[in-house]
């Protein structure tokens, strides 16, 4: 086979990331026209068009990410209006609106929380904008006091400051084990109890095996003992929560030996016939497959970039659209490692 010369080749890569960034353009173009109300919310399509903490922080690392300043003041103002509880410092979880009190429920939850101080934080680095530093740094100081706790030798980050510790217990969700984040933390702060979370969250996921899968669980109970179980009252899935955490693990370290056991389930199926789910204890499947950002997830896993899709089809909803934006963020994160 004749090889290209050089300059042909160059070119062509040129070409290729042209086209690639303008689809990207146009993704997160097509995602506001979709998702974004004209007062700055992001709302959730396939649950009654309400918001919560984890879409306004998605919305905003998409904002900073495609150096749209405008909209990210947007969507930070209405977050810092509407959800901002002045009691903790932290973020009321849901916002429904057409109701009486549209943030009935005062809890946070914890990865909204960190995804809304973690985009404040890149936000104020590529604008240069002191006050959103200031920001994130009040509502990391408040995730810290609020939600991070010792419990079985382990430094953990509880889903919200209430409900999760049951004393002799605690309930986990390893979703919200946001490692990038936390490490952007510990570089900004230099406190250690960041670097802890990350070394700890990545021994429990060693820990959480369930199943012929050997897959985690959306909601993982942690005993007082150091052991770990399926949590009571959730359904014991590896589903659309868990699903973000091999997302997760990749936009830390691409070459995490943590993402095998979701690459050896996976490589199982052919692309377009994987489960969009598992029940772990049950051993059994989702009778519907992945498509969208599940898609684009397991393609990150398994290394397949060919098969990424530039651009959101026209029956995505506000979560499979924003796990699809947000595989494009992870490989632009470690584009210049390749």
């Amino acid at each position: 086979m004749r090889l290209k010369p050089w300059w042909l080749r160059v070119v062509l890569c040129c070409v290729v990331w042209v086209v690639s960034a303008q689809a990207m353009a146009d993704g997160w173009s097509s995602y506001k026209s979709r998702f974004l109300t004209p007062d700055g919310r992001i709302i959730d399509t396939a649950n009654n068009n309400v918001s919560h903490t984890e879409g306004q922080g998605y919305g905003m690392l998409l904002a900073v990410a495609y150096n749209d300043r405008a909209t990210f003041q947007q969507l930070w103002t209405w977050t810092r209006t509407h959800l901002r509880n002045p009691q903790n410092d932290l973020f009321y979880w849901r916002y429904t609106p057409n109701v009486t009190n549209p943030v009935a429920d005062k809890n946070d939850a914890s990865d909204g929380d960190v995804l809304i101080a973690w985009a404040l934080q890149r936000a104020a680095q590529k604008w240069q904008v002191s006050d959103y530093q200031q920001a994130s740094d009040q509502i990391q100081k408040a995730i810290v006091k609020q939600t991070v706790i010792e419990f079985a030798g382990r430094t953990v980050m509880l889903p919200a400051a209430q409900g999760f510790n049951k004393t002799s217990y605690i309930v986990l969700n390893p979703s919200y084990f946001l490692f990038a984040a936390w490490e952007d933390f510990a570089r900004h702060s230099h406190l250690q109890v960041w670097t802890r979370l990350i070394d700890d969250g990545m021994s429990l996921l060693d820990a959480m095996h369930f199943g012929n899968t050997a897959l985690p669980l959306d909601w993982v109970a942690l005993n007082a003992d150091g052991s770990v179980a399926p949590a009571l009252g959730y359904p014991p899935r590896f589903s659309y929560d868990a699903i973000r955490i091999p997302l997760n693990v990749w936009w830390y370290d691409p070459q995490s030996l943590r993402l095998v056991p979701f690459q050896q389930v996976w490589q199982r199926y052919g692309r377009l016939s994987t489960p969009a789910w598992f029940d772990v204890l049950a051993n059994t499947s989702a009778p519907y497959n992945m498509d969208g950002g599940l898609l684009a997830i397991r393609d990150l896993t398994l290394n397949a970039s060919d098969n990424l899709g530039d651009t959101l089809s026209a029956n995505q909803n506000y979560f499979s659209a924003s796990l699809q934006l947000l595989v494009y963020l992870a490989r632009q994160a470690h584009a210049s490692d390749s």
